[in-house]
């Protein structure tokens, strides 16, 4: 017991210097934190201007903006901090992004992990060597063209199922789209099937599909469970 309450003595003397050292005095007195920190991060310099203080003179953009697909973006993502230029548009000019990769490929480059039908490209293969602002208004980015297949947006999707028993079968054929989805495909989205009977038009054993196509009883496989959560309908063969 003595030498239990000499450890427990050492380790209170110990936490005592720790907290006397190391600790800031500001620590605790408005919570959980170190309380400096505020008047601290108060004088910093401001850097941003927020994108209220650039419509106030660009306002016939920031129309065209909040309209778009780009809404949601604050005017400096872009164009990086302005405060300076909103202190004085003479002297300090804001970044403009004039080449590719300069700020649109920051979001609009091919990444899988992005959300399905989130607009990316493949910078080699889509107009190589041409700024996207050739093309693209930045405030009001609606595609000149409305894409013509779903692999424009679906890239990742189109390449599994290309190379799988399903490459033959269009989107259409398990999926409906109104042509609003091509333009607006997040308020627009196409059906989805819901039920094992839609797989089973053509991979019940009582089908009338083509007798290469493979076949299941579907009042017994895989009961209850829905089909494609064993098999993926891009790449059913998985």
């Amino acid at each position: 017991m003595i030498r239990l309450a000499i450890l427990f003595a050492i380790a209170g003397a110990g936490l005592l210097v720790v907290r006397h050292r190391f600790v800031p005095e500001s620590f605790g007195k408005l919570g959980h934190y170190r309380a400096d920190a505020v008047p601290a991060n108060a004088d910093r310099p401001i850097q941003y201007a927020g994108r209220e203080a650039c419509i106030e003179c660009h306002a016939d953009q920031g129309q065209v903006l909040t309209a778009s697909f780009h809404r949601t973006l604050a005017c400096e993502v872009c164009h990086g901090p302005a405060a300076n230029h909103a202190e004085d548009p003479g002297a300090h000019q804001p970044f403009i992004p004039r080449e590719r990769g300069e700020a649109c490929l920051f979001c609009h480059e091919y990444l899988a992990s992005r959300p399905t039908g989130f607009p990316q490209i493949m910078e080699r293969n889509h107009n190589p060597g041409a700024p996207c602002i050739g093309c693209h208004q930045p405030h009001d980015p609606t595609p000149p063209n409305v894409p013509e297949t779903c692999a424009a947006c679906h890239t990742e999707i189109a390449r599994t199922k290309s190379l799988s028993h399903h490459a033959s079968l269009g989107c259409t054929t398990c999926h409906e789209a109104s042509p609003a989805h091509m333009q607006q495909p997040r308020t627009a989205l196409p059906t989805v099937p819901t039920e094992r009977q839609f797989c089973g038009r053509c991979h019940d054993t009582n089908a009338t599909s083509p007798a290469n196509i493979p076949r299941v009883d579907l009042a017994s496989h895989g009961t209850p469970y829905l089909c494609w959560q064993c098999h993926y309908p891009h790449f059913p063969e998985s």
